[in-house]
């Protein structure tokens, strides 16, 4: 095979593999792909979940409800450090965040070629398993967060204290008003996108790479025996990633949620 018709088989690779299985056109296309993945990871999570409250003891707990457990005794103990409101809302869509992303993440370590080869065996063309790569599930995710900062900014300094904050600050004058709201609107709408970008950024990274590692060992005979070393490599270096993205969209989630709610907090 020439050098050209190689390239163009590995560009034909990687597109068919960054590609969604899209229905729809224009606003209106929905990526079925990581619907379905996302309420597959979703109902896991709830599963398990239920699951193990069902079959709480107070005598030897098992492996699962001592994971359970410590799960959420470890994140109602960062929304305490962080968070000094009601904690009834904000412990749980904590804990629902951190566990549901893992999981989102968690696909991106399947083998490569495995689900989209159950695919074309299903008759459907293309397929992406990974829903934290998908800029829409971010930052859909994302919007649920920007719409809680509202609420919990109202909830704690009310529909006056929620414009004072936005108008009068950094500069605590009238004439200042556009260039604070100017400002303040910058921050707001920043915390979202910075959000749903960072995840999206390092999940789409991570399966691009293992893409690449496909392409490379699959085209090349003499680097073949590194596929498996290489994948492998990558893949114990990426759990990291799959557990800190989890973590830090989490954090950050509880950090701006008490911001907002924070009745003492200065800028």
């Amino acid at each position: 095979m020439s050098a050209e018709g190689a390239s163009q088989t590995s560009i034909e690779y990687i597109q068919h593999h960054l590609t969604f299985l899209t229905s729809g056109e224009g606003f209106w296309a929905f990526n079925i792909d990581s619907l379905f993945f996302t309420l597959v990871t979703g109902f896991i999570f709830l599963t398990i979940f239920y699951k193990t409250s069902k079959k709480m003891t107070t005598g030897v707990p098992g492996k699962l409800q001592c994971l359970v457990e410590m799960l959420v005794e470890w994140v109602d103990g960062v929304v305490k450090e962080n968070f000094n409101g009601n904690r009834a809302l904000v412990a749980p869509l904590a804990l629902t965040i951190f566990v549901w992303v893992f999981l989102m993440n968690l696909i991106d370590l399947i083998p490569v070629d495995y689900l989209p080869q159950i695919g074309q065996m299903l008759n459907i063309h293309y397929l992406r398993a990974v829903p934290s790569a998908d800029m829409n599930i971010t930052f859909s995710l994302a919007i649920g967060v920007f719409c809680l900062i509202l609420f919990y900014t109202v909830k704690s300094k009310g529909v006056s204290g929620l414009v004072k904050e936005y108008t009068m600050h950094p500069f605590n004058h009238p004439a200042f008003i556009p260039v604070n709201l100017l400002l303040e609107t910058v921050t707001l709408v920043s915390k979202p996108i910075s959000l749903a970008l960072r995840l999206f950024g390092n999940m789409y990274a991570g399966e691009l790479i293992f893409i690449l590692i496909a392409v490379m060992y699959s085209s090349n005979i003499a680097v073949a025996a590194l596929g498996l070393p290489l994948q492998l490599a990558w893949a114990i270096f990426h759990i990291l990633i799959v557990i800190l993205q989890a973590f830090v969209f989490m954090m950050l989630t509880v950090v701006y949620l008490g911001i907002a709610y924070n009745k003492s907090e200065q800028h």
